[in-house]
């Protein structure tokens, strides 16, 4: 399976209309590609939060419209980062959420036909009482899905990493490979990298980082989007601008070691 890392940098002084053509035009450019994953909130900007309202759109909207088109010409699966996700207008009220704001920060992954065939609402929310917290709904469910060859897909979202629990449970889920869309700053990278390869070792799956860089909201981005195998070798790690990383990857490795490893028929908890 190859897969296309997509280190999207961006800064505030970009259009989201802007952004979300050119990146639509990056997506069409990894032809060749099986997989492809973009980083979370790329159009709305992960940490200018006070834009969020303002960027919200519905899982069938323009961002993800735009991503499925260019999935669609390249024949790829396509995870489009994460949106703002809102619900329409005359959704019932318990479909807002348990604190009625409808707004969630949702992964979408595209087929190759362009259908949506999974999201994600994240469940932990960063902020520390600002941003998530204060705007979005948490998400409550843990999502996997197949590839065509039979692959188990988890799905997670940036702050998700550190809390290995959720991954143990995608692990539960089948998952062979976690994908890990994220805008994570520069200053804490070392954990974005350190908290990357944790998951992977201690649940033997290959996990797929793909990370922001430039600065918005007044904060450096880290890039060093990366993919881990399930042994905990980095296999590629981008820098901290503009990058595809481009990996192949043999599933058929997460299934040996965990033969020739049997560490997980250990759990106890």
């Amino acid at each position: 399976m190859r897969v296309h890392v997509v280190q999207v940098a961006y800064g505030d002084d970009e259009p989201v209309a802007a952004r979300v053509a050119r990146v639509a035009d990056l997506v069409r450019a990894q032809r060749g590609a099986d997989l492809v994953l973009l980083p979370e909130l790329w159009a709305p900007t992960g940490f200018s939060y006070r834009r969020w309202a303002d960027a919200k759109e519905t899982v069938d909207g323009p961002t993800v419209a735009a991503i499925a088109a260019a999935a669609k010409e390249i024949g790829a699966v396509v995870h489009a980062g994460s949106i703002v996700e809102t619900v329409p207008d005359d959704a019932a009220p318990e479909a807002r959420g348990e604190t009625g704001r409808g707004l969630w920060n949702t992964s979408v992954v595209v087929g190759p036909d362009g259908d949506v065939v999974a999201t994600y609402r994240k469940i932990h929310r960063f902020g520390f009482g600002e941003g998530e917290p204060t705007l979005l709904e948490a998400g409550e469910d843990i999502v996997t899905f197949p590839l065509a060859d039979g692959t188990v897909v988890g799905l997670a979202t940036c702050y998700d990493l550190r809390f290995p629990e959720m991954f143990r449970r995608l692990l539960d889920a089948g998952a062979q490979v976690v994908l890990v869309p994220a805008a994570w700053p520069l200053p804490r990278v070392e954990a974005w990298t350190l908290l990357g390869r944790a998951r992977a070792i201690e649940n033997q799956f290959v996990v797929v980082q793909c990370n922001t860089g430039g600065e918005h909201g007044g904060y450096p981005m880290g890039g060093h989007s990366q993919v881990v195998s399930a042994t905990g070798e980095v296999l590629a790690q981008a820098g901290t601008g503009e990058e595809v990383l481009v990996i192949d990857i043999d599933v058929a490795d997460v299934a040996a070691w965990r033969e020739r490893f049997p560490v997980l028929a250990d759990r106890r908890l």
